[in-house]
């Protein structure tokens, strides 16, 4: 083959080449011609997998194409929010991240923060509440704090999370807002907040720090209750539950949150179809009943507000971990 030929062969493919990606599906005009993969860092069962299965079956309903639940478990949550982070930014993989992704960097667990992520909206966040014997004679929050006060160094015991869990640096935070020192009470590291709760029933510790979908088991049966949630609102599923800023004038308020993301460098215009398809989705009375029945609250937060969101829930971590002790 003469020099010429092989220049109008390699001119001709190359023709071809560009055609084949202006017409690709990765152009937002196009998308999704194809599933799009939802990445959960946690276990089948749970609840950032039963929320995400739920957006997985109104977002197929929505869009048309299948919306496939991958559950990417291990490392804490490190590799699960990687995988999407690492993901091919052609708007076919998404994910769900949670709180833990503002505490693993901190711990050296991951170099991946929340900028990493090109930011859908916030689905989800449920307050941390604070739990105690029905049989104790804590009446408020402000009960519990005096009596942690005036006792000895690690006197009074808690528990709710793993050692800087989201339960943990929770209850480090309402310390420290009360000007009491994150390590006064002895911290009882649990396999999530589950087992916590049940040593506060069995009075293994004097109080312990769960969402209030968490709880609710054990309050149903009776055997513990809760004194103040810590959020600056109440909550519509537990009105009689008293806000930590109703009780003491402080602000501090801290929970877990679910939200959806896709690798940072996602076609913009995809970002907002998916955000304009997940704002009807999250007032779909199907969507509102899911959520409602187990407990779960919902909210909205799309784009910049959500990445506003994040940075403060990292800052809010890596302040609280710093005064534990547990990282530098």
């Amino acid at each position: 083959m003469t020099r010429s030929i092989k220049s109008r062969c390699c001119y001709a493919l190359g023709a071809a080449s560009l055609v084949m990606l202006t017409s690709s599906p990765l152009h937002a005009d196009s998308w999704p011609e194809k599933p799009v993969t939802l990445i959960v860092p946690w276990g089948a069962g749970g609840g950032t997998d039963a929320t995400a299965r739920m957006l997985s079956t109104l977002l197929e309903e929505s869009f048309g194409v299948p919306f496939p639940v991958v559950n990417r478990t291990g490392g804490s949550g490190v590799i699960g929010h990687s995988a999407i982070a690492n993901a091919s930014p052609d708007g076919y993989t998404i994910g769900v991240a949670t709180l833990e992704i503002g505490g693993m960097h901190y711990q050296g667990l991951t170099e991946i923060t929340y900028q990493d992520y090109s930011p859908i909206g916030l689905y989800n966040a449920d307050p941390v509440a604070v739990f105690v014997s029905s049989r104790s004679d804590y009446d408020s929050v402000e009960d519990l704090l005096s009596t942690i006060r005036s006792s000895e160094h690690r006197e009074l015991k808690a528990s709710g999370s793993a050692q800087g869990g989201v339960n943990h640096i929770a209850e480090a935070g309402m310390l420290l807002a009360s000007d009491i020192a994150a390590d006064k009470v002895a911290w009882v590291p649990s396999e999530g907040a589950a087992p916590g709760l049940q040593d506060l029933a069995a009075g293994g510790v004097d109080f312990a720090t769960a969402s209030m979908p968490e709880g609710r088991a054990l309050m149903d049966a009776g055997l513990i209750k809760p004194l103040v949630l810590l959020n600056t609102e109440r909550s519509t599923s537990s009105p009689e539950v008293p806000t930590f800023e109703e009780e003491t004038g402080n602000d501090w308020s801290f929970g877990s949150w679910r939200g959806l993301v896709a690798p940072a460098g996602v076609d913009e215009e995809i970002i907002t179809t998916l955000q304009a398809h997940m704002s009807d989705i999250v007032n779909d009375p199907a969507y509102l009943e899911f959520m409602e029945n187990r407990g779960y609250a919902t909210q909205w937060l799309e784009g910049d507000e959500f990445m506003e969101f994040m940075q403060n829930s990292d800052q809010r971590i890596g302040e609280t971990l710093k005064s534990l002790g547990i990282v530098e």
